[in-house]
């Protein structure tokens, strides 16, 4: 594949110091040379064409381009109770492989061009990571947790999309089980959740000696660990001890947010899933499910508010299915705008969505900015980002490691 130059186009990204991440850069007159998977030069448009000699030229109309976004906390196997999740339930392995791989194709075309998944069913995201690598399928590039480890019991543990743990050496072994099949984190449940018919919220799951067994053998392998978790009480013990990332996050209180942002412990609140009524009606979820997400919603509001105010770093994560109309748009999109309107504002959703998941991952070097060395995983909206976390529901082209896989001007094939 020969190089190709990005023309026409205003470039914006995230360039946050790690202690603020209101920093943007902005391109106008910009160009991009591509040469393979990644990106070679980013500038001003006369100072990059006299290197792209021969190369395709890449037209986009002035559109605003920015990094493919990052959604942190994705399952693509999920099965939520209710009619429509009990149909994912059922299906069997080859049928769960189809439709997962759908699942990324259609996250990938909506600007998702990395994943975070966090308890996906039978290690079948290992097999859709090698696939999508292999290109026999295609999607967003993948960082998955495998199975989430749970208590006997505990949230989320009617499905294969998680391991049944019990004591300091039960869920050591649950750890290494997932590292042994290539995970790239762990995932945690330490309290319960909104799903869990048998459950409260704010009901502690783990003992001490076993959260600190998940946390210390995983560390000790290079891995992070995110945990889903609801009361601060919980949370607090797990920051104390090290924890790396917070899912949710319903019922912090100001004490417990400050000691998250000390110690460096970041925040994908999801808020979207406390609001997101049409999205469960369509599914068929039961009325003590519905209550009990919709209930949530005022105090999780309040606790993602705690979390700005104390500086804790928010991460872009939407739960519910990358790619899911919702409400005018998809549901990555949505909880950007859900994060934005709660007191994160356009420029640091930005860096929530791109910047911020590539550094949590370890990936900075690879995704996250458009600049040299980086994988061209790029999206295109006519709309600002800077102006409103809505411009992203202009997308309009997509590029994954500098293959186009959407383009929706007229006379322009749909890739994928």
């Amino acid at each position: 594949m020969g190089d190709l130059v990005i023309v026409n186009c205003t470039v914006v990204d995230s360039r946050a110091d790690g202690t603020t991440a209101e920093g943007a850069r902005v391109l106008t007159d910009a160009a991009v040379l591509v040469r393979g998977e990644r990106i070679v030069l980013t500038g001003p448009r006369e100072e990059v064409l006299p290197h792209a000699e021969g190369a395709r030229v890449i037209d986009l109309d002035g559109a605003h381009l920015t990094p493919g976004l990052v959604n942190m906390h994705t399952h693509f196997s999920l099965s939520l109770p209710g009619g429509a999740g009990e149909g994912v339930k059922n299906l069997n392995p080859h049928e769960l492989a189809l439709h997962m791989a759908d699942g990324a194709r259609r996250t990938l075309r909506c600007g998702v061009t990395t994943v975070r998944c966090v308890a996906e069913k039978d290690h079948a995201d290992f097999a859709l990571r090698r696939a999508i690598e292999a290109g026999t399928a295609t999607g967003p590039r993948i960082f998955t947790a495998g199975q989430a480890l749970v208590c006997t019991g505990g949230h989320g543990h009617e499905g294969s999309d998680t391991l049944e743990c019990d004591g300091a050496d039960g869920f050591r072994r649950g750890v290494r089980t997932q590292l042994r099949a290539g995970a790239d984190l762990i995932k945690v449940m330490i309290s319960g959740g909104i799903a869990g018919e048998h459950e409260r919220i704010d009901t502690p799951q783990l003992f001490s000696d076993e959260m600190a067994a998940v946390l210390a053998t995983a560390h000790a392998w290079g891995r992070k660990v995110t945990a889903h978790a609801g009361p601060a009480p919980v949370i607090a013990e797990a920051v104390e001890l090290g924890l790396d990332c917070v899912e949710h996050g319903y019922q912090l209180t100001p004490e417990v947010a400050a000691a998250m942002a000390a110690r460096g412990t970041a925040l994908v609140p999801t808020l979207i899933v406390t609001r997101c009524k049409e999205f469960f009606d369509e599914l068929g979820v039961p009325e003590w499910m519905q209550c009990r997400s919709l209930g949530a919603g005022p105090r999780h509001l309040e606790s993602y508010a705690m979390a700005l105010e104390a500086g804790v770093e928010m991460l872009l994560g939407s739960d519910m299915p990358p790619f899911w109309d919702f409400e005018g748009t998809n549901a990555t999109v949505r909880e950007l705008e859900h994060m934005s309107e709660g007191g994160l504002g356009p420029a640091r959703a930005l860096y929530a969505a791109t910047l911020g998941p590539a550094r949590w991952l370890g990936a900075a070097q690879d995704i996250g900015t458009v600049e040299e060395g980086r994988y061209a995983d790029l999206v295109a909206m006519d709309a600002d980002p800077l102006d409103s976390a809505s411009a992203f529901r202009t997308i309009r082209w997509v590029m994954k490691g500098g293959r186009v896989v959407r383009d929706d001007r007229a006379g322009e094939a749909n890739h994928v």
